[in-house]
Formats: C-alpha cells, structure tokens, sequence
C-alpha cells in the first residue's frame, strides 16, 4: 500500500486559499514542499493543477482529478476519481495530497499522515478551507515554529500529524 500524507498550509480558522490562490506567501512553505514532493507523487484537484503558474510540477508524478473525461494536461496523468489515481499507484509509492478543498475531504479518511503548515495570521478573504482535524484520530508527532522576519510577515510552524 502506498503511503498517503497530505500537505497544506492553513490559517487560524483552517483557510487554504481565495480565488484560487494561495492565502499567504512563505518561502520556508515553499521550500518545505519542494523537499517533501519531490521524487514522489502529487495529487491534485483540476483547480489546483490550473492554479500551477508553470503547470506540472517537476521532478514529480503529477496526477490531476477532473470528472471530465476528455480533460489532457501537459506533464499530468488524469483520473477521474482519487481511488482510481490510487490505483494507479504502485505499493511503495509516496503520495502526496496537494488540494484544493474537496480533495482533502475525501482523503482525510484514507491519509497516513498531515504535514501542516500553521500560519499565526488570518487571511482577509478566503473561500476554501480544509476540514478539522480531529485529535481523537490526529495526534501531533512533530513541530517545528519559526518566528515571522523579512521573508516571512507572519510566525508559522511545520506541524506533522499521524494517526
């Protein structure tokens, strides 16, 4: 069975993102999920595959969801459902859930692990969130806080969770 591990950046009420973008611009986020994606697999809602300033990302199996079946993206395998994506994947695949909303709905059931980033700030506008997580089943097995500085406006932590 693969591993399954989502990977999100939220705010203090569970914010992920607004219009499609992302709520908050951290460099250490960005890199934290560059060092745990790559080499690995991704799966993504259509929305967040079209979000992707470059498109697929690199160094990595790029996996889109669209119920559409004609949907073809540049650099992406398409599947029309996350069991058929997890499928696809071999036993000692890494996968990693990358959103958006209704993505992470359905694979909190099925996720070996969360790995959050908690940012200390609340985004003015948001219109997707990510759903609760709920301590009798996630418990916090590592953290690490990093003050807000030049690059960051805000304090934030990389919180991994596992069930």
């Amino acid at each position: 069975m693969s591993k399954i591990s989502i990977i999100v950046a939220v705010d203090r009420n569970m914010a992920i993102g607004f219009e499609n973008k992302l709520l908050f611009w951290l460099p250490n986020d960005l890199k934290r999920f560059k060092a745990l994606t790559t080499g690995n697999t991704i799966i993504m809602g259509r929305k967040t595959f079209e979000s992707l300033p470059k498109g697929a990302l690199p160094n990595r199996r790029n996996i889109v969801l669209s119920t559409k079946p004609d949907t073809h993206f540049e650099g992406a395998e398409v599947f029309s459902s996350l069991d058929a994506a997890l499928q696809a994947c071999v036993n000692d695949e890494h996968v990693y859930i990358i959103g958006g909303e209704t993505l992470y709905q359905q694979a909190m059931v099925i996720a070996d692990e969360l790995c959050i980033t908690q940012i200390e700030d609340e985004a003015p506008q948001a219109d997707a969130f990510f759903p609760k997580i709920d301590p009798a089943i996630w418990h916090e097995k590592s953290r690490d806080a990093h003050p807000a500085d030049e690059k960051h406006l805000c304090s934030y932590a990389f919180v991994d969770y596992t069930k």
